[in-house]
């Protein structure tokens, strides 16, 4: 397809995101960013980590982006005594006909809300990490297919870690994102508390359809790349790897580990996304930078030398952002 016809043809599927935003932004005020990386996470069919205080919609967002369209729904409180069947599914005796029969659980479905994920035990992690992963559960036997489009969205509370279950690296870099959700302005936050102290909750209204997502994926997939912005992506990973070859010697001994094969993969589908979503059919440098800090903060790690000077895998980022000339 060439690119005239392609911009055109995004320019009139990618319609239905104005739709989406304005409908989400019926309930949700501010947040724009955390709305735009669900919508991403939803085109790049990438699960989302959300993190950040209690009370800032985080939940709500999720619940309203999935009653925006026709899809199932389903919140799960994670705490420690929850059990991996309590997600997933069990095999229940049938005492009268002497066999058993499979309960599924709350994790087949479309949307799914893990809510503070790191309160589970590993072992109800490692549950959810076979369907994020391979998009299928077994239970007892028998291996199950979730339907599409299949979403893990979780939150996490960055303060209260009493009783928490930190994730392991392994199914944190299977989150496509981690979007830290920060404070709403003053003028946002007259208008929330104007809204829900006078009771105003308008209802969200399917607007958009299961087809037309799965439909706008694969469109958002044929996005051109250029070859200079996937060498620029490259640049990004491979120097969270080895600083010393892109002149960032003083980050060496700050960088744990770097980014994964993952994150140059997310990176390219995150920018095609932002491209979808801006009604582009081709992307720009400015793409790959706005979704970068979201594809990578969690999967740079910092030794403990960094951490005794208060320096975060955010500030590595940002520098090395600076330095990675943009093509």
């Amino acid at each position: 397809m060439e690119i005239t016809e392609l911009n055109e043809k995004i320019k009139q599927e990618s319609d239905f995101v104005d739709i989406l935003f304005n409908e989400i932004g019926k309930v949700i005020i501010g947040q724009k960013e955390m709305v735009e990386r669900l919508i991403i996470g939803l085109l790049a069919n990438g699960h989302v980590l959300l993190e950040g205080v209690p009370g800032l919609a985080k939940t709500l967002a999720i619940k309203s982006l999935s009653s925006s369209m026709k899809a199932k729904f389903q919140r799960i409180q994670f705490t420690p005594d929850l059990l991996p069947a309590d997600l997933i599914g069990t095999m229940i005796y049938n005492q009268k006909e002497g066999n058993f029969s499979i309960k599924k659980g709350p994790i087949f479905s479309n949307f799914i809300l893990a809510d503070e994920i790191n309160r589970a035990p590993a072992k109800v992690q490692s549950a959810l990490l076979e369907a994020m992963q391979e998009r299928q559960v077994t239970i007892g036997p028998s291996t199950f297919k979730l339907d599409e489009p299949f979403l893990v969205l979780a939150t996490q509370n960055p303060i209260e870690q009493e009783g928490t279950y930190p994730l392991p690296e392994a199914q944190i870099d299977r989150f496509m994102l981690k979007v830290k959700i920060t404070y709403p302005s003053r003028e946002e936050e007259l208008k929330i508390m104007h809204k829900n102290v006078g009771g105003m909750f308008p209802t969200i209204n399917p607007v958009i359809s299961q087809k037309q997502i799965i439909s706008a994926r694969k469109l958002a997939r044929n996005i051109y790349v250029d070859e200079k912005i996937e060498q620029y992506i490259l640049d990004i990973v491979m120097a969270t790897r080895k600083p010393s070859e892109f002149g960032l010697s003083d980050l060496s001994d700050l960088i744990s580990y770097g980014a994964s094969p993952r994150a140059t993969i997310n990176l390219a589908l995150g920018a095609r996304a932002m491209a979808f979503i801006k009604r582009r059919g081709y992307v720009i440098p400015e793409d790959v930078r706005s979704i970068c800090m979201d594809v990578l903060r969690h999967r740079v790690a910092v030794t403990y030398e960094a951490e005794a000077e208060e320096i975060n895998s955010e500030k590595i980022i940002e520098n090395i952002l600076n330095k990675i000339e943009v093509p």
